[in-house]
């Protein structure tokens, strides 16, 4: 299976003959458009979009991508029907705690701390995402979130040995509480990919650097955009 970070939270899963792409904003997306990897190339062979929780920085193409690729989106209710309106004809409405099964992978929405709107629109409970493949290890993308206690019975239920987890405070945990997080919560990390940072110049932590240095160097990857990661 393979992982490919693709900016800010955008990330590209790929296993058995399903490509999934989370939080796929790229248009925009600082980070993404520097890196001289091609929008055509991000989104080729896309078979199915899931979205942590609906701020635009996280939908980003969301709707283009579904249009032009047929993909199925993945989302809770509230943001999977505001979606339909805007072009995603293939939805799998979910909530928190559900999970959708599918030939590749099944995919469950589990609870994060953080809000979830748009242009003033309410867009459901804002969610974490655990991708169980059928062929490889269990991804966590914790979305956009605080640490919370139930990153403990997470970590229990789930058996996540992938972490994709954001560090660059202000909107998230920073790099001391992320660390924080993992190491109290999830010992099981075997790869754990930082993202939500660099993106917004003085918003965000601009690199990986405090977190790595927290964490030890222990499971830490930080992928250039583009590059992936065989997990």
């Amino acid at each position: 299976m393979k992982l490919i970070w693709l900016g800010h939270s955008a990330i590209r899963i790929e296993t058995g003959a399903s490509v999934l792409l989370i939080d796929p904003f790229l248009k925009g997306n600082p980070t993404f458009e520097k890196s001289g990897v091609e929008w055509a190339d991000a989104t080729r062979g896309v078979t199915h979009v899931a979205l942590t929780h609906g701020h635009s920085d996280h939908v980003g193409d969301t709707a283009e991508i579904c249009k032009s690729t047929g993909a199925t989106l993945y989302a809770n209710f509230e943001l999977a029907m505001h979606l339909k309106g805007k072009g995603c004809d293939k939805l799998q409405p979910m909530n928190t705690g559900g999970t959708v099964y599918g030939t590749d992978f099944n995919l469950t929405l589990v609870h994060a701390l953080h809000s979830s709107s748009m242009d003033d629109v309410y867009l459901g409970n804002p969610c974490g995402i655990i991708v169980n493949p059928k062929v490889g290890p269990i991804v966590y993308h914790m979305g956009d979130t605080d640490m919370h206690a139930e990153m403990g019975l997470i970590a229990e239920f789930h058996q996540p040995t992938v972490g994709i987890v954001p560090i660059g405070d202000r909107f998230t945990m920073g790099a001391k509480s992320a660390a924080f997080a993992c190491k109290k919560f999830f010992p099981g990390f075997t790869t754990i990919i930082p993202v939500h940072y660099g993106t917004f110049a003085g918003m965000l932590d601009p690199d990986a650097e405090k977190f790595k240095a927290l964490m030890g160097g222990h499971a830490v990857r930080v992928p250039k955009v583009g590059e992936a990661v065989d997990v």
